[in-house]
Parts: C-alpha cells; sequence; structure tokens
C-alpha cells in the first residue's frame, strides 16, 4: 500500500494554464501532498507538497465563478473550481491540515531507520509503567465493585429497616386511628428524606476530577453532512467527550456513558455517535491532524466502543514517513555538506570526522520514538486522571457506607427499644 491513501476528496475542476481550459477531475488530500486526477485521462494534473503550500484563499474567477486558489513556492498559483459540495468545505479542510502541518519537518525528512538505545530505553519505561499503572486500574476496579455491593447490602438492609418501621408503626397506632401511620409521623419522615437526597446531591457535587481536560485538539467539526464542515475543537475530559466551535462556545457534550459508537475512519476522521429509541440519533464527525493524540486516549476509555472500519486498514498499513523519501534524501544531504563545512581541527582523523557525521545524523530519540512516546505519555494522562476519579468515588462511596452504617445501626437499637415497649 502506497503511502497515498487520501484523507478526504472532492469533486471539481481545476484550470490548466497552459491550454488555458479547465478540467474535471478530483481534488485529494494525503498525509503529504495535495493532488489533482483528471476525470477523462486519469492522469494526475498537479500534485504538490502541503510543506510548499504559501497561501490558501476564496477568490473568483472572471469575477463570476467562485474557486479556491493555493499558491506553491515558487510564485505557482493553482485555481480549482466547482469544487463539491462548496468551497468553503474544502478551504476549512485544507487550511486546517496546512496549518498544523500534519506531519512535522523533521518527520517528513528522515532517510533509513534507526532505532536509537535511549528512545528505546523511554519507551520501554513508559510502557512498563503504563503497565503497572493498569494493573492498579483493575485492582481499584474489582475494589470498586466490591464497595457497591457493600452499597447494595445496605441499601436492602435499610430497605428491610423500613418495612420494620411500618409494621411497628401499625402496631404502636391507636385503635381511634383508622390510617397505618400518625400524620405527625408521616412530616417528619418526608423532612428526613428531604435532608438525605440534600445530602446526597452534595455528595455528587464532589466529583471535580470527572471534569478534568485529557486532551485538546483543533478539528474540523460537522453534525450533517460534508456540506456542514466548521472548524472547531474536540475535547476529551475523564467524564464526556466535549464539542466545541473557534471561539471555545460549547456546542454538544457527550456524556461517557451515552456514547454508543466511536467509529474510526482513519487515523485523522472519527464519528461519535449517540443512539436513541424514538428519534434521530446524535452524531458528530472529527476530521484533525492531530487525531492520532485523541485516538491513544479514546482506544482506552471506549475500547469496547471503538470501531475501525475497512478505510481504516488503508491507513494503518501504510507507515508515516518514507525512507524512500526524495526530500528527506536531499535534508541528509544538506547535513552532510553543513557538517563538512565545519571547520575542524587538522587533528582529527577520517574514521572520526565519518564518526562525528554519524552522530549528529543519528539523534538520541528519533521523530516516530518521540511521537510514540507522547502517546504513551497521554495514556498514562488518562489512566492517572481515571484513577483519580475512581478513588474520589471510592471515597464518596466510603462516606456513603460508613453514614448509612451508622443509620442502620441507629436504626436497628430504636426499633428494638419500641419493640420492647410493644412487649
Amino acid at each position: 500500500m502506497s503511502r497515498d491513501a487520501p484523507i478526504h476528496s472532492w469533486p471539481g475542476s481545476y484550470y490548466i494554464n497552459t491550454e488555458k481550459r479547465w478540467e474535471t477531475g478530483t481534488l485529494s488530500l494525503t498525509r503529504t501532498m495535495v493532488r489533482f486526477v483528471s476525470n477523462q485521462s486519469k492522469e494526475s494534473l498537479t500534485s504538490f507538497r502541503l510543506s510548499r503550500i504559501m497561501d490558501i484563499k476564496m477568490e473568483s474567477s472572471s469575477f463570476i465563478f467562485s474557486t479556491l486558489t493555493v499558491l506553491e513556492e515558487g510564485n505557482v498559483k493553482h485555481w480549482f473550481g466547482s469544487l463539491k459540495p462548496n468551497r468553503v468545505v474544502v478551504y476549512n479542510v485544507l487550511e486546517h491540515f496546512w496549518r498544523e502541518r500534519l506531519l512535522s519537518p523533521g518527520s517528513e525528512a528522515r532517510g533509513a531507520e534507526c532505532k536509537p538505545s535511549k528512545g528505546s530505553e523511554l519507551i520501554s519505561l513508559v510502557a512498563g509503567a503504563q503497565r503497572r499503572l493498569e494493573d492498579t486500574g483493575k485492582v481499584l476496579s474489582h475494589q470498586g465493585e466490591q464497595f457497591d455491593n457493600a452499597m447494595q447490602g445496605l441499601e436492602k438492609i435499610d430497605s428491610d429497616l423500613g418495612v420494620a418501621d411500618k409494621l411497628l408503626s401499625e402496631l404502636e397506632s391507636p385503635p381511634w386511628w383508622p390510617f397505618g401511620k400518625l400524620p405527625w409521623k408521616t412530616q417528619q419522615e418526608a423532612k428526613a428524606e428531604g435532608a438525605a437526597r440534600a445530602a446526597a446531591h452534595s455528595a455528587a457535587g464532589k466529583g471535580s476530577g470527572r471534569n478534568k481536560v485529557i486532551a485538546s485538539i483543533p478539528a474540523i467539526v460537522t453534525k450533517g453532512g460534508d456540506s456542514d464542515l466548521k472548524p472547531g475543537c474536540l475535547l476529551v475530559l475523564v467524564s464526556s467527550l466535549e464539542v466545541l466551535d473557534t471561539n471555545c462556545q460549547l456546542i454538544h457534550r457527550f456524556e461517557r456513558n451515552d456514547i454508543d459508537e466511536v467509529r474510526v475512519h482513519s487515523p485523522y476522521e472519527i464519528t461519535v455517535r449517540q443512539r436513541f429509541i424514538g428519534k434521530p440519533d446524535i452524531c458528530y464527525r472529527f476530521l484533525s491532524a492531530k487525531m492520532p493524540e485523541a485516538m491513544s486516549v479514546l482506544e482506552i476509555q471506549y475500547r469496547k466502543k471503538v470501531e475501525f472500519t475497512s478505510e481504516y486498514t488503508a491507513f494503518r498499513a501504510t507507515p508515516v514517513s518514507s525512507p524512500c523519501d526524495t526530500e528527506g534524501q536531499t535534508w541528509n544531504e544538506g547535513l552532510l555538506q553543513r557538517c563538512q563545512d565545519t571547520e575542524l581541527p587538522l587533528e582529527v582523523p577520517a574514521g572520526a570526522l565519518s564518526q562525528l557525521q554519524v552522530h549528529v545524523l543519528q539523534p538520541s530519540v528519533s521523530q516516530s520514538e518521540a511521537q510514540e512516546l507522547k502517546q504513551m505519555l497521554m495514556q498514562l494522562k488518562s489512566l492517572a486522571l481515571e484513577a483519580e476519579t475512581e478513588l474520589e468515588r471510592q471515597d464518596d462511596v466510603l462516606n456513603d457506607l460508613t453514614s448509612s452504617t451508622d443509620r442502620a445501626t441507629m436504626n436497628v437499637e430504636k426499633h428494638t427499644c419500641r419493640m420492647k415497649k410493644l412487649l
């Protein structure tokens, strides 16, 4: 599989300046290139790198036709017209990926791959820490289940005590009162229940860790079809996903338990869906050059809800960088030239000079290793925040267990005294 798998494509037309005519075809965006292929000849009429783009504008041709222009290095201007669904959508996507640079210059310019020992050691250390944190999370989850089972047992005890209280009230009621409970006792119980609900509500508000931000990435967002792509932001929190506009105003919030599906179309495009019965689903589509950073977190948070489409396989088999990249060879040649132009003492032998060049060309941590470390650290952050949230929840459960146990003990003692009086 080549590295030219398109991220997005749009039908349109391209102006061939040498022949002074428009040619219909398909404009496509890949990881590193913008390409236009003719519908008739199936040949590429133009292709250029994202790194060579100088400017992207929406202009008019002959003061009538709306077009999109891309200015390439060397003052070469490309005209694209009749874009579907519209030129604003194409402009938003191209401008986003051009601005984010999808691949850093260093990653596009690497030569032969190497595995520096420092980078490998760092990755192994982070991987070990991640495994330990995952094991800790499993232990915390099991402990939380035990607490929940204890709470269910206490709720059953509380329910049984309520039945006992009702029976004792009927036994204590005077013979002239035809109803089960005395009116003043009903009012007291209603006040007690209201106080308990207020305490529970205040305890639920303590979970501030649930609103902590794990990752925030700029994205092109749409709720409908491809004709409504607009710039915005995707916010990944411990307990939810938030969709923001360019002014950081909330558009929609997906609670973590409400998300039914996270469909991955490519490493840069996902769809988040919340299903309903009897009304339309809520579905948002996100396209971002920094989506891999968010995916490293989403795969952990929604591991059972993430679904990879057939389109994703075209990208999974494609390397992020190519060792045979011409631009990478040019970069390496330039670096060698700079090394050779550097003034060195005359005592340095030729062998030492070649070792020096190799040392300069081989960084301690490569770009791919740095990207992998970044994603692993994002996963560690997500796991740590989830562990913190679980600990806060268990702390609240422990407080509820203590208060429920004290209340149950007090009710048992009170019922015992009432039963002794009846006897």
